[in-house]
């Protein structure tokens, strides 16, 4: 009874989602989309700042979200396209590879993150002027290191 009324009073508090999953242990999959997108940002943006690729795939296992790494994906690609210079890209392009060869994320997942970005790209433009360079230069690299098909490759937007 008393776990009970602890649980319906947890259920009233309007607070947000992420108290009642440190009391119950929600999994990843039952987690808000803005919540696990917010948390794919910080892996990427503390593996570019630390470049320790076994603390992202550790960081991203544990989200427990394989259904959703395609985000992982394009959010990766979104990161380097609003970066600057060359650093940014080859780490990206480690890390990518990495998750790949460890079957984290799947050619569909790789496929589908791409696809997204080369989708917006005309939107992404608009902010990021030099996105179609940095766009190519990634998914040159990408083809290049086995990260992706020839046919994703070639259906990147050309200017």
């Amino acid at each position: 009874r008393a776990a009970l009324d602890r649980a319906a009073v947890l259920l009233r508090i309007k607070r947000d989602v992420n108290r009642l999953d440190n009391v119950w242990g929600v999994g990843g999959g039952q987690r808000p989309v803005k919540h696990l997108v917010k948390e794919m940002n910080l892996l990427l943006r503390e593996y570019l700042l630390s470049g320790e690729v076994s603390e992202a795939e550790q960081c991203l296992r544990e989200l427990e979200v394989p259904h959703f790494h395609h985000e992982l994906v394009y959010e990766a690609v979104l990161m380097v396209l609003e970066g600057s210079g060359e650093g940014p890209v080859e780490k990206m392009v480690t890390l990518l590879k990495v998750l790949w060869e460890s079957g984290l994320v799947t050619l569909d997942q790789m496929n589908r993150g791409f696809q997204r970005v080369y989708e917006e790209l005309g939107d992404i433009s608009l902010d990021v002027p030099l996105a179609h360079g940095l766009l190519e230069r990634l998914v040159e690299l990408c083809c290049e290191r086995g990260v992706i098909t020839r046919a994703l490759r070639d259906a990147c937007p050309a200017r």
